[in-house]
């Protein structure tokens, strides 16, 4: 590998859509099998403390292009659009006007589904899991003189939305079995005591979204099983891009980076979709792979936006300069197993929003720290939540109640605060106190 190919190389960036961190074979799942992510965590670093931005589609989006969070973008909903002004200092534009060649592949949803306008990518592939493989394989494999940028953004798992409400699924159907053939119901699946009142206020006010409120504990096991076998089908659409890279030679000069726009409750605490603060929700896959360069089977606890950190990242392995004002930092130090003092990773912020008129200031914040975990929604009964992830990673014990947590609790208070106040939240109008 020569030092250009090592300062500039190719990046292809693979996103899944609304998938868990922990549905991947090599996070230790059983009930499913992804050789195609498998290979990426054998090769490179899997981070399986990565959290979205926003457990929603375009706000997730947003933020990963941008390296800002959505209260900075105004993409707080999937109906917003991107202001004009963010354009030229998105990844497309940042990477061409680096030389790059670019081709975004895929779902873009912000807001709309196929990408419309001018974003810097030279080429565009439309929306659609039945094409989006072959058209990325073959810009791979277009021989030219200058490193390429490839984004190819599945719409898969995110068809379990369609399941859910009984309408066929776009990009073919996953069979039945027997409810014996299907996962077991998680530890977690009860209703915690003490949760937020809003979440079940939202859940009963929108009935299309969340289907949920009649539904057997088999129909659950169920809605697991399809899950499941969505992320397997969108692994073996990944296993192409995989594929194409090691035949055309360019494996070692090749950059890539896995990831998802936000989670699925998958039956915990009775959750489907996205939207809470619940780990299924927000804990996302991040792995970055570069043969030779990673650390090959490295695990690595690091709190991760798999939102703002994104690209930053990504300019920094391709020697690009971020624009100013990022939210997020690079991880390349340690996905090359160094150490990376200048940015310790000490905490990581969730931004959550019903974006609906019917639900007013229905907004949320989570903070997560290396053991703990605090959550706050904007109005209710016991609105606020705080979890030892070590001791209780199901969140089923809500140490907001517990008077002996208060020094902790008030730490994270005291942190989330500051965190609003330096990257301009509003959310500290709505008087955080408990």
């Amino acid at each position: 590998m020569t030092e250009t190919t090592r300062s500039r190389p190719n990046v292809l960036v693979v996103l899944t859509d609304q998938q868990f961190g922990g549905a991947m074979s090599c996070a230790g799942n059983t009930d499913l099998r992804t050789p195609a992510m498998d290979a990426l965590a054998a090769q490179g670093v899997r981070f399986p403390n990565a959290y979205c931005a926003q457990p929603l589609c375009s706000p997730s989006r947003a933020s990963m292009m941008t390296g800002l969070m959505p209260h900075q973008t105004g993409v707080t909903g999937n109906a917003a659009a991107m202001d004009d002004a963010l354009r030229k200092r998105q990844l497309g534009y940042l990477f061409a006007d680096a030389g790059y060649d670019c081709a975004y592949g895929g779902k873009w949803h912000l807001p709309e589904y196929d990408m419309t306008g001018d974003y810097g990518f030279h080429q565009v592939f439309g929306f659609g899991d039945d094409h989006l493989a072959d058209d990325c394989v073959g810009f791979i494999r277009e021989r030219r003189d200058r490193p390429f940028f490839l984004v190819a953004a599945f719409d898969n798992p995110h068809n379990i939305c369609e399941w859910a409400r009984n309408e066929p699924l776009p990009w073919g159907d996953v069979p039945d079995v027997d409810t014996d053939e299907c996962p077991n119901l998680p530890a977690n699946f009860p209703i915690p005591p003490y949760e937020p009142e809003l979440l079940r206020v939202a859940q009963a006010q929108f009935p299309r979204w969340y289907p949920v409120a009649n539904w057997t504990e088999d129909r659950w096991r169920h809605y697991r099983h399809t899950y499941y076998r969505l992320c397997e089908k969108v692994d073996a659409e990944i296993g192409r891009l995989l594929d194409a890279v090691r035949e055309t030679g360019v494996e070692e000069e090749t950059l890539i980076v896995f990831s998802s726009d936000h989670g699925d409750g998958m039956g915990a605490h009775r959750w489907n979709q996205k939207w809470t603060l619940y780990e299924e929700s927000v804990r996302v896959p991040f792995i970055v792979s570069w043969k030779g360069v990673t650390t090959p089977g490295r695990v690595a606890d690091d709190l991760v936006s798999a939102g703002a950190d994104v690209l930053p990242t990504l300019c920094d392995f391709a020697g690009i300069e971020a624009p100013d004002g990022v939210a997020g930092t690079s991880r390349r130090a340690v996905c090359e197993g160094r150490s990376d003092e200048a940015n310790p990773a000490d905490q990581v912020v969730v931004e959550t929003r019903w974006d609906t008129p019917v639900l007013p200031h229905a907004y949320g914040r989570m903070l997560r720290t290396r053991r703990y975990k605090y959550a706050v929604y904007a109005w209710g009964q016991d609105r606020e939540q705080l979890f030892d992830l070590d001791e209780d990673p199901g969140e089923m014990v809500n140490l907001a109640r517990d008077a002996r947590h208060r020094p902790v609790l008030d730490e994270h208070r005291a942190r989330l605060a500051e965190w609003c106040d330096r990257t301009g939240d509003d959310f500290l109008r709505l008087r955080l106190r408990g």
